[in-house]
């Protein structure tokens, strides 16, 4: 005889990283194509319009700066970006090389067609809700670990 299956967690955590999961296994899938996944397609996305400082650039990415420096890595490694000198030759600015910017381009269709398979697996309205809900969150959450 089968067992039930578990009831669902009540864990708030578990049930985000699990979604987080999910949804980063369907974009890593197609992203892919052109060597990337979506921590890489994400960090090279918001660094490509012009370079941005370590720390501005994890805050963005709500990540801290050790896991943002350890994610950079590959990134440098591949040439895709460089850490260049700021105003005060002690900040660190992370600049999105001519390369990167082409896997960045060649990478956006592909990312929009996941995009556009969770949309129509979850659908419009829903996602449009979760993203509402998730922004709303992340924005109280925020302000409350400022406070």
């Amino acid at each position: 005889m089968q067992s039930p299956p578990p009831p669902p967690s009540q864990c708030t955590c578990f049930r985000l990283r699990k979604l987080a999961r999910l949804v980063s296994q369907r974009y890593d899938r197609e992203l892919a194509q052109v060597g990337i996944n979506i921590n890489q397609y994400s960090i090279l996305r918001r660094a490509a319009a012009t370079p941005r400082a370590v720390g501005e650039l994890a805050r963005e990415l709500g990540m801290d700066r050790t896991t943002l420096s350890r994610d950079l890595k590959p990134l440098a490694a591949s040439g895709w970006v460089e850490t260049v000198s700021g105003e005060d030759a002690r900040q660190r600015l992370i600049r999105v090389t001519a390369s990167g910017k082409r896997v960045v381009a060649r990478a956006q269709p592909i990312w929009r067609r996941a995009q556009d398979a969770i949309e129509a697996s979850i659908g419009v309205d829903h996602i449009s809700a979760l993203n509402a809900q998730l922004d709303g969150a992340t924005h109280s959450l925020d302000t409350g670990a400022a406070a």
